[in-house]
C-alpha cells in the first residue's frame, strides 16, 4: 500500500515547487474532467481513474507524485497502480489523506484560473468510483467485478 501526505505536508511542497527542476511534482486528480473543471488543487493534472493506466507516461518525468480524489480512498488505490507500474519505479508516490475534503487552500476553476476553496468543490461521491448504469431504483456504485464499489481500477 502506499503512502499517504497529509494537506500540512502538500501545501510547503506546492509553495517550494517553482525553486524544483520541472516535474519533480506531480499531483495527480483522479476525478471525472467535469469535477476537476469546477475546481482543482492549483496545479495539478487531470488524470481521471479510467484512464490512469493508459495514461502512465505522462507521469514518467516525475520524482514525486501525489494523487488525489473527494476523500482519499480512491485516491490510494491509484497511488498503488502509479507505484505498481515500472514507468514510475523510482518515483515516490502519495496518496492526499483525506482527499480534497481535507484540503483548505486554494483551488483552481477551469473557468477562472485561481481562486478560493469552496467547500461545495470538495465533494464529489460520484467520483469516488465507476458507476453502473441507472435503474430503477438510481445509479448504483460498483466496481469493475460489480462487487467491490472502492475499485476503479
Amino acid at each position: 500500500m502506499s503512502a499517504e501526505i497529509d494537506v500540512d505536508e502538500l501545501e510547503p511542497l506546492i509553495e517550494s515547487e517553482g525553486d524544483s527542476p520541472a516535474g519533480s511534482l506531480v499531483i495527480v486528480d483522479i476525478r471525472s474532467t467535469r469535477t476537476f473543471d469546477r475546481g482543482h488543487i492549483p496545479g495539478s493534472r487531470n488524470v481521471p481513474a479510467p484512464e490512469l493506466r493508459s495514461r502512465l507516461e505522462e507521469m514518467a518525468d516525475a520524482n514525486r507524485i501525489v494523487t488525489v480524489c473527494p476523500h482519499g480512498i480512491s485516491s490510494q488505490q491509484a497511488a498503488d497502480l502509479i507505484a505498481s507500474s515500472t514507468i514510475t519505479a523510482d518515483v515516490t508516490v502519495e496518496s492526499l489523506r483525506g482527499g480534497l475534503a481535507a484540503w483548505d487552500g486554494p483551488m483552481e476553476t477551469a473557468a477562472t484560473g485561481a481562486g478560493s476553496a469552496d467547500e461545495g468543490l470538495h465533494q464529489g461521491s460520484a467520483d469516488e468510483g465507476p458507476y453502473r448504469e441507472p435503474t430503477d431504483e438510481g445509479p448504483r456504485r460498483t466496481g469493475p467485478n460489480g462487487s467491490d464499489p472502492e475499485a476503479p481500477f
